[in-house]
């Protein structure tokens, strides 16, 4: 049977630009839905959102039920859920808060094999089928089809990107203009934000690397394809649920006269 190509293998071909939301909900029927509306990937916010291991792996497994990839944002960057994320057969990792290259090179260490970093052998995980799989499959699906992904959040981090690029692990980055913006006091549009913007896909694109972001709107989401941007987080399952629930019920509302 073919393999179908993994998140990381789309996220590198030729003019690809995949779209995601993050998946706050702890719920199964969330992430099957994300599923079925169309989206290439959920990720899995365990970072600010009340997901814990145990959603979150029931979450991995009901996404790749509906041929959703899945990705989880951690919990912080000390490294304590990702060897149980990725034996659980997640698609791939984002660190948030990554501000240095020293940071970036440990962080995503601890997600891959010797001899290029530190993760532990567990070939009879979910990850290899629990054990129906080999471990020379389960090696390989670990060292080349896994998203080792880190957050890059403050200015002193996007000038310092070559840097953070170099860590021998790593395989995609996120710009976060959230926190981005509250660590510089600038909106995530100002002329100094967009110039690191641009020096980071630039750097990106020239090491082969995915770069990625969230946005809110279609339209934000498409300046970002054209920006150089490989992959986006648009909205989120809370907030298209409460976005959906709110007019709906103003909607109902009108109509009854109230």
């Amino acid at each position: 049977m073919d393999r179908k190509p993994s998140l990381i293998e789309r996220l590198r071909a030729k003019d690809a630009f995949l779209v995601g939301t993050w998946s706050k909900i702890a719920s199964l029927e969330t992430v099957e839905l994300i599923g079925h509306a169309g989206f290439d990937f959920a990720v899995v916010d365990m970072e600010h959102a009340p997901h814990s291991f145990q959603t979150a792996y029931q979450a991995i497994a009901t996404a790749q039920a509906v041929g959703l990839h899945v990705m989880a944002r951690l919990p912080d960057r000390s490294g304590g859920a990702v060897q149980r994320l990725l034996d659980a057969g997640i698609d791939g990792l984002l660190v948030p808060r990554v501000e240095t290259p020293e940071i970036a090179a440990e962080v995503t260490a601890a997600m891959a094999f010797p001899p290029l970093g530190s993760r532990g052998m567990g070939y009879t995980s979910r990850a290899a089928r629990w054990g129906l799989d080999s471990a020379a499959d389960y090696l390989e699906r670990g060292r080349n089809h896994v998203m080792r992904g880190v957050q890059i959040e403050d200015i002193d981090a996007l000038e310092q990107i070559d840097g953070i690029l170099a860590a021998p692990a790593l395989n995609a980055v996120f710009i976060g203009f959230g926190d981005l913006a509250l660590s510089s006091g600038l909106p995530g549009s100002h002329p100094t934000l967009r110039g690191l913007e641009a020096k980071v896909l630039e750097a990106a694109r020239a090491k082969g690397v995915p770069c990625g972001t969230a946005v809110q709107t279609p339209e934000e989401a498409a300046r970002c394809r054209e920006a150089g941007y490989s992959f986006v987080m648009i909205s989120a399952d809370t907030t298209l649920f409460a976005h959906a629930a709110r007019k709906l019920m103003d909607d109902t509302k009108n109509a009854l006269g109230r």
